[in-house]
């Protein structure tokens, strides 16, 4: 049920995003040129890799984030216009609307069982602990809140977590951990 409302929600929503998806992949081109998207190997659904596909925000190189990430990649972080072409992967079964954010496969030994539960669903565009704090968060509240959405899913808290999504992104908040550019690595920890 999740799924086809999912796909429901998505395609219905089109005509909205849809025009915004390719203004932004032009904005993007035009500001810091190719590659538009930014690739990643991230664990899905069992744990399973997937490929997740967001709009590029930093210049190619090895130096850190907080040098490499452009005020107008910072833009798209902080509207979460980055996180548009994901809803592609919605479509293709790869992530949901709503569900733990998917994280690097990299970290994936790195888990406690615990931690590990955050895979027995589909890795969304955003979650309960998106809306309840998001980067601001530390690891191990983020893979709380991951376990307890597994523990507690349902349509009424997906209607909830979109709901709450909406003031989440206009708000801002949680958008870097504290002296991050975004997030610092996931090294392990025990729950």
């Amino acid at each position: 049920m999740k799924r086809c409302i999912d796909i429901i929600l998505v395609l219905a929503s089109a005509p909205l995003w849809v025009p915004v998806l390719l203004a932004v992949a032009a904005a993007v081109r035009a500001k810091l040129g190719s590659p538009v998207l930014f690739r990643q190997q991230r664990a899905g659904l069992h744990g399973r890799a997937f490929e997740m596909v967001k709009f590029r925000t930093m210049l190619p190189g090895s130096a850190p984030d907080a040098e490499r990430i452009t005020p107008f990649g910072d833009f798209l972080r902080r509207t979460s216009l980055d996180e548009l072409p994901e809803l592609l992967l919605v479509l293709a079964g790869k992530m949901a609307l709503v569900g733990p954010r998917p994280l690097p496969v990299r970290y994936l030994p790195r888990y406690s069982p615990c931690q590990m539960r955050r895979h027995e669903v589909r890795p969304g565009i955003t979650g309960w602990a998106q809306v309840n704090g998001r980067n601001a968060l530390s690891w191990e509240d983020k893979f709380l809140m991951d376990v307890w959405y597994v523990e507690h899913r349902s349509l009424l808290l997906d209607a909830k977590i979109l709901f709450k999504t909406v003031s989440a992104v206009f708000s801002r908040r949680g958008i870097r951990a504290e002296g991050e550019a975004t997030m610092g690595e996931f090294l392990g920890g025990q729950q």
